[in-house]
């Protein structure tokens, strides 16, 4: 049987990262949280099951030296950059991290297949989108309750961590990367790795 494993990675071990394991019944085998990169490498490094399994591990967000307006400014549309007088020495404009890159880059010449995406991009394809502030208790709520009645997951009624049900996000897109190729596409490229994303919303095609 083969494993589709979602990885939340946060920008630094002071948030919690979330991981989701998911078998091909749409059973949600395991969902736990992450701190450390030691804490991800040990669970990819004993988890019996990593050869038959397909990694989504969501891009993360560079929120280093965000304490000034024109830095803030600055990261999103990287237009500090254009200044021949404020050089980026320290990549304080890069919107991701390359937090995890050289660890996942070392299960790729192990013959694991990893695949990126960016979690707000897939929510919106996959029309797990909400209104509210993201990350909120109501955006989280929001996502917990669309994933159980929407996609049919058997997920508990209390509410649960936001990294997690960022990881299963991970875990439904990278399901839907074996299975259904043909519905993705690489939306861009970042640090050898393809970022992808769904071309239609499975829902709609009704396949699950």
């Amino acid at each position: 049987m083969n494993y589709y494993v979602g990885l939340s990675l946060a920008a630094s071990s002071g948030m919690d990262s979330g991981v989701a394991v998911m078998d091909e019944d749409n059973n949600i085998i395991l969902v736990d949280k992450l701190y450390t990169m030691n804490d991800v490498m040990f669970f990819f490094d004993n988890f019996p099951s990593l050869k038959y399994s397909k990694i989504c591990a969501s891009l993360v967000w560079d929120r280093t030296m965000l304490n000034g307006k024109w830095r803030i400014l600055g990261k999103p549309y990287q237009l500090v950059s254009t200044n021949p007088l404020i050089p980026n020495r320290d990549g304080w404009t890069y919107r991701y991290s390359t937090r995890g890159c050289e660890y996942f880059r070392s299960l790729v010449e192990k013959g694991i297949e990893i695949n990126r995406f960016e979690l707000y991009l897939t929510r919106q394809s996959l029309h797990l989108n909400s209104c509210y502030k993201e990350r909120s208790p109501a955006d989280c709520k929001f996502l917990q309750q669309t994933l159980k009645n929407e996609w049919q997951l058997d997920l508990p009624s209390n509410m649960m961590p936001m990294s997690q049900l960022e990881a299963i996000v991970g875990a439904i897109l990278a399901k839907e990367n074996a299975l259904h190729p043909e519905n993705i596409k690489t939306v861009s490229h970042f640090r050898d790795f393809d970022v992808i994303d769904v071309i239609h919303n499975p829902k709609v095609l009704a396949r699950y």
